[in-house]
């Protein structure tokens, strides 16, 4: 479910929580709203509201903590296929193949990290390299150097592709770190709840309206911005693959 999606529902959930307090409050007999009922439903919706302003800003911190963590990822794994084509360049002709192979493997690499050739039956499955990567990488093991240069150049080079690896298995299996939606109802469920004691103790006059409006609409911004840094290949603020689709320039450019 995308985040635009679940940010609507639960501005809808909200202001209904804030309409059921409404009625409410033309329901209940004047007696069942009286001043010692107020303090009483005030002191819980307090308590409520703490809980669910720590839980959103430790959601927030959680959120932007893990984007960065895959941005910066992605910075070393372009940064290691940049490194890894140099090496195998320095280590002198013999190495074309394996160059070749490396720059074809980048392609199906950004589009399943990014998963714009996913689809539903495919997610969920485990982590497979592909054949290109695969062959890139028996072709440097397969080099037979003939000086200690090229044969450090070698080892270099499969400590590299190693490292590469690592890299992008890490970003397959962060990929789908979202938040788990019972954790996210029970948040919403508390935001209403919150909502509807603003309603119950206050008539709706068009000031009261605008601002509980305002309110929810903030409030759903919140679980909007979550979602979306939770899931940084994916949404309105998905991480640039420019930068890695253009680490490697053609052969013989």
């Amino acid at each position: 479910m995308s985040p635009i999606l679940v940010s609507l529902i639960a501005l809808v959930v909200i202001l209904g929580g804030a309409l059921f307090g409404a009625l409410l409050r033309n329901t209940l007999p004047e007696h069942h709203l009286a001043d010692d009922t107020r303090d009483y439903v005030r002191l819980g919706t307090g308590l409520i509201a703490t809980i669910a302003a720590l839980v959103l800003g430790l959601l927030i911190a959680s959120a932007n903590s893990s984007y960065d963590t895959e941005s910066s990822q992605v910075r070393h794994l372009t940064a290691d296929v940049i490194l890894l084509d140099q090496l195998l360049e320095q280590y002198g002709p013999e190495s074309h193949d394996a160059r070749e192979l490396l720059r074809r493997a980048v392609e199906p690499l950004v589009e399943r990290i990014w998963r714009q050739d996913s689809s539903e039956s495919t997610k969920g499955t485990s982590f497979r390299a592909t054949a290109v990567a695969e062959d890139a990488f028996a072709k440097i093991q397969a080099l037979s150097p003939k000086t200690d240069a090229q044969r450090s150049l070698r080892d270099r080079a499969i400590q590299v592709a190693t490292d590469t690896a690592q890299a992008r298995l890490l970003l397959f299996e962060h990929a789908d770190n979202s938040i788990p939606m019972p954790f996210l109802a029970v948040l919403v469920f508390w935001l209403a709840v919150i909502f509807m004691s603003f309603s119950l103790f206050s008539r709706l006059t068009p000031i009261n309206i605008a601002a509980m409006l305002v309110f929810a609409i903030s409030a759903s911004a919140a679980l909007f911005l979550i979602l979306e840094l939770s899931q940084p290949f994916v949404g309105l603020m998905q991480l640039s693959s420019t930068p890695l689709r253009n680490a490697l320039a053609p052969l013989g450019s």
